[in-house]
């Protein structure tokens, strides 16, 4: 379902747009914030609500913004897009995500919006992704006049679930995430709105922001860097009401469950076919009236009026109907369902032990079944088409067909269903398993085969086996000794329908995906004593009552396009070389934002690369260039990292450049070693 464009003048309330407001933080600095807000707002006073986030309001996000923001002060709210310290037109360097002095200055930057002649005192934050991330730690420093939050795609817990690291597996999105801040920190703010201070700041922030990736390597397992920022260490700590979305073709999901279950505040969980986008611009389809829906929050909780919000389930969810595998949907088939509480009494376990190369649904029996010991020893190849962690339905990056990569993997399949079986929630597989190497990882997928035999992708889970005791402990395996182990997959709602069968494919890697163990691993799984376990839930009456308004946001900002953008996915193979690439491309084009009279061209583009049977041998590259151009002001960045590893150590070298005109105005190269723990 396509956006409705509503103009602002058929709003209840004309606004006023102010391209910058400066906020005065307590040691001197300033935040730059763009500001819509209702022209009666100053005799009339209204809410506030907030989203502070990196990612450069006066153009990167501009778009985005153009859609949300006056839509929502249109309907009597203020609302201010706050670029975090260090970024945009703000003061400072950045050189981290979710420091303490960001979410002193983000609730410093509250108190000062409550206290403006426009806003009533009472405010709300909502944001996406890094958005969505501080407005839950900054809920949890309980700002008084922070009256409730929106938070969509984030995380409760920054190593758990979050784009480094997965069961104790390093992500490769920790390469390309780093590299899109590493890029982003790179650029200047706007002459037009700093003036001629913009070049000592572009200098300050090229000398200081540093090489986050760096960082984030040296910390492989969950220890105390990862607590600050993560709000599963004291979900009390948030007093103020939660909202919290997210997306199934995402990869944050998992925290939502986690929110309703364990905070104990009035809070809803929102979870559609979506990726890494806000659900009225969602894709794969439909895209809903997500604007209309924060307005019912917000009324509720900011103006104190009874939209019926809160007589809505806790949980709302697209239970996904079976679809044949494609990297790219542009809808996902399904309805909406819906939970009156997290976690629902409902829901039931239906467990199906592992038979040799089956899976055999147990009925009360207490016999564990023929055990049976089964060795695999995957290839590299296996999970070059899982596509991207956190997938922002950029096409092509969603898992392919998974009949290749099951050829690397060992295969479990249960006999063709009988009825429809509908899950949500996450599947579980338990394994008794052994390991000939003392490092080792396990990958585990729960697919759809249709009677076709297309194989699509559900739901995946892996797990650093070292980690298995817990990530902040990792141990060394004994190779050779038995354990058993407990693989939580990624929470998911789906349809099985009659006739299809379960299939579940567990490998030893899955490269590009994660990175691999140091050397090439041998898992054998004993059947009998290992089993699959999915949250089964029955179909319920109030299913039909969910429904949603069509998706509405204010018109899109006026953009000439002057080169045209290309995202591709593609494979290359030297079979001579024994040399297989994953190259990813992300080429955004070129392009002008007409009313600010800038042009702006970025790319980036990513190789994950791998000889056959070494281990050694995964290499990820990554490539940007940004260019900003208005006049005779023209400036561009180019940044280049690779990540290697031995069988002890990681190897990083990464270069930066900035470009004034055709003048080099800095260059600076990193060369690091990280040791490997346990990873």
């Amino acid at each position: 379902m396509s956006l409705t464009t509503v103009h602002p003048d058929s709003l209840p309330h004309r606004i006023e747009t102010v391209e910058n407001v400066w906020i005065p933080l307590a040691d001197g600095s300033r935040l730059a914030a763009r500001l819509w807000r209702p022209l009666s707002a100053w005799h009339h006073p209204v809410p506030a609500i907030v989203e502070y986030i990196p990612y450069r309001k006066r153009d990167l996000t501009r778009a985005r913004d153009a859609i949300t923001h006056p839509y929502l002060a249109g309907h009597g709210y203020a609302c201010v897009r706050v670029d975090l310290r260090g970024s945009g037109d703000s003061d400072g360097v950045m050189i981290d995500q979710y420091r303490e002095q960001e979410l002193d200055d983000g609730l410093q930057a509250i108190h000062w919006i409550a206290e403006q002649p426009w806003c009533d005192g009472n405010v709300g934050m909502m944001g996406i992704s890094w958005g969505g991330f501080n407005a839950l730690q900054i809920a949890a420093r309980r700002s008084e006049a922070l009256k409730a939050i929106v938070t969509a795609c984030s995380t409760d817990d920054l190593y758990t679930d979050n784009m480094h690291y997965m069961g104790g597996c390093l992500l490769t999105d920790n390469l390309s995430e780093s590299t899109t801040m590493f890029s982003v920190n790179s650029c200047p703010p706007d002459p037009e709105i700093v003036g001629e201070r913009w070049r000592d700041m572009w200098l300050e922030r090229l000398e200081g922001s540093g090489l986050w990736l760096n960082t984030w390597l040296r910390h492989q397992r969950r220890d105390p860097y990862w607590h600050h920022g993560s709000v599963c260490e004291d979900y009390t700590a948030i007093q103020c009401p939660v909202m919290a979305v997210g997306g199934w073709a995402d990869g944050y999901t998992n925290a939502i469950f986690r929110l309703l279950e364990h905070l104990d505040v009035p809070r809803q969980g929102l979870i559609g076919p979506w990726g890494h986008k806000y659900p009225h611009q969602g894709i794969p389809g439909p895209a809903i009236g997500f604007l209309q829906e924060t307005l019912r929050w917000w009324d509720h909780w900011l103006k104190g009026h009874d939209t019926g919000i809160m007589a809505e389930p806790m949980l709302r969810a697209w239970m996904q109907d079976s679809v044949p595998p494609t990297t790219s949907y542009s809808e996902r088939p399904g309805r909406w369902v819906a939970e009156p509480n997290w976690p629902s009494p409902r829901i039931t376990a239906r467990q199906f032990r592992l038979g040799p190369w089956q899976l055999v649904e147990e009925k009360g029996q207490s016999e564990k079944g023929e055990k049976v010991d089964m060795p695999i020893q995957s290839p590299l190849s296996v999970g070059l088409f899982a596509g991207k962690w956190c997938s922002y339905t950029a096409a092509p990056d969603l898992p392919h067909d998974q009949r290749e990569e099951d050829g690397g993997a060992l295969v479990f399949e249960s006999a063709p269903l009988t009825e429809d079986l509908e899950i949500l929630g996450a599947p579980v597989v338990e394994l008794q398993v052994a390991s000939n190497q003392p490092v080792a990882m396990v990958a585990v997928r729960l697919s759809d085969a249709a009677p076709d035999d297309k194989i699509t992708r559900v739901t995946y889970g892996l797990m650093n086996l070292n980690h298995r005791q817990g990530s902040d402990r990792p141990e060394a395996l004994v190779p050779g000794e038995f354990f058993q182990v407990r693989i939580p997959m990624n929470h998911v709602a789906q349809v099985f329908p009659r006739g299809h069968r379960l299939r579940l494919s567990i490998s030893t890697s899955y490269w590009a995906l994660a990175w691999p163990p140091p050397e090439a691993v041998r898992l054998t799984v004993r059947s009998g004593n290992s089993l699959l376990e999915l949250p089964v839930r029955p179909i319920s009456d109030t299913d039909t009552a969910i429904s949603f308004e069509p998706p509405e946001g204010t018109p899109p900002i006026g953009i000439t396009r002057l080169e045209p953008s290309h995202h591709n996915w593609l494979v290359h193979r030297d079979l001579a070389e024994d040399l297989s690439i994953l190259e990813v491309i992300q080429d955004l084009g070129e392009f002008r934002i007409d009313e600010i009279d800038m042009t702006i061209a970025d790319c980036t583009r990513n190789w994950y690369t791998y000889r056959d049977d070494d281990f050694t041998s995964p290499k990820g590259e990554t490539k940007t260039e940004r260019h900003f151009e208005r006049g005779d002001w023209s400036v561009h960045t180019r940044t280049h990292t690779i990540l290697t590893a031995d069988t002890e150590n990681f190897y990083v070298w990464a270069e930066l450049d900035a470009w004034e005109g055709e003048k080099r105005i800095f260059s600076r190269e990193w060369d690091l070693k990280i040791p490997r723990d346990f990873t």
